[in-house]
């Protein structure tokens, strides 16, 4: 009998001292999950690997990584995650609402979920309203309550470690440094081109449907201005929004009118490959409104007079041939047809 305790006290040991565990797991679900049903883990150019979803959305693999954080990515959204070999970590969301439902648990889930949290702050205080329509003191006071919010974040995942609370204030800091000189850009771009203001003209720019259009053809409506290029991302995902807006003001005393200014980034300095691109876009997304080609790019006189050097940018001129806003709202945006409504268009 003694030897049989003895026995089984020295396996509960030697059990106790089970040896970590040289990679991390990682599971959970994704609802409404996108059509590739994939999830790929990557860390820049040092790590990938793609995980394949379960027809419900739920996952579970094995990734032998360095300590630290990684992205990941399912369809169009992206997140972060801090992984560990002989880690447990999990997590939750919706393909609907990534990131606001992303809800992390397991191993370094404070870790997680601060990160998370941390990130939707900006998005419940620099909203659309604020971006396309802010005064300096709008701004000012989404700036204090979006770093207050953080405090509180803080406060609540109090067990994270400092090395990522210090990164994270890094990243905080960093927003708002960016959105406040975004913001004095457009500050700057209403102040200079006020609403009532002469619009700057465009003459004989290049029509896709054939000839050539100026500013003053279209005098007698309202004409909403989407200035683009073939080779930016943020452009063509204002595009299915833009159509549907054409679509519902069809009719109405507006006219659409899309500026390309292809000039040869995207095709190695190429303008005649640029001009292709553009026309084989226009067709093959059959990009509805008016098309037009700038006559040099960002250098046109029209682009350089509304002061745009970031695209897209949307511009809404009134049907005297006057400024209505030189920084409209997108497409995307509900407070583009807000502002339609107002002016009975």
């Amino acid at each position: 009998m003694k030897r049989l305790l003895i026995l089984c006290l020295a396996t509960t040991i030697l059990a106790c001292k089970e040896e970590p565990k040289e990679y991390a797991t990682i599971s959970g679900k994704i609802e409404n999950p996108d059509e590739s049903k994939t999830l790929k883990i990557f860390q820049g150019r040092n790590y990938e690997k793609t995980i394949t979803l379960s027809d419900d959305g739920t996952f579970k693999d094995t990734l032998k990584v360095e300590a630290g954080d990684y992205n990941f990515q399912h369809g169009k959204e992206y997140g972060q995650i801090y992984l560990k070999n002989d880690n447990e970590s999990s997590f939750e969301t919706d393909n609907n609402s990534f990131a606001d439902s992303m809800v992390f648990k397991g191993d370094a889930s404070d870790i997680n979920n601060f990160s998370v949290q941390s990130f939707l702050i900006a998005k419940n205080h620099f909203t659309e309203d604020l971006i396309s329509s802010g005064t300096k003191e709008d701004i000012e006071k989404a700036i204090e309550n979006y770093k207050s919010a953080y405090e509180e974040v803080k406060t609540e995942y109090t067990d994270v470690d400092s090395t990522h609370v210090a990164m994270m204030d890094k990243n905080i800091e960093g927003t708002v440094q960016q959105l406040t000189r975004f913001m004095s850009a457009k500050l700057a771009t209403r102040e200079a081109l006020p609403k009532g203001s002469p619009s700057p003209n465009f003459e004989n720019y290049e029509n896709f449907a054939g000839g050539e259009l100026s500013l003053s053809d279209l005098k007698g409506k309202y004409v909403y201005f989407d200035i683009w290029a073939t080779w930016c991302g943020p452009c063509i995902k204002e595009i299915p929004s833009l159509k549907k807006v054409e679509e519902q003001y069809k009719g109405k005393n507006i006219a659409f009118v899309s500026i390309s200014v292809d000039e040869g980034r995207g095709y190695k300095g190429d303008k005649a490959a640029a001009y292709d691109g553009w026309k084989k876009m226009v067709a093959d997304k059959d990009l509805g409104g008016i098309q037009l080609i700038a006559d040099n790019g960002f250098q046109s006189e029209f682009v350089q007079k509304y002061q745009i050097s970031g695209i897209p940018r949307f511009i809404l001129v009134d049907p005297e041939g006057n400024i209505v806003n030189a920084d409209a709202p997108r497409p995307s945006s509900d407070a583009l047809v807000e502002l339609f409504d107002e002016l009975g268009i």
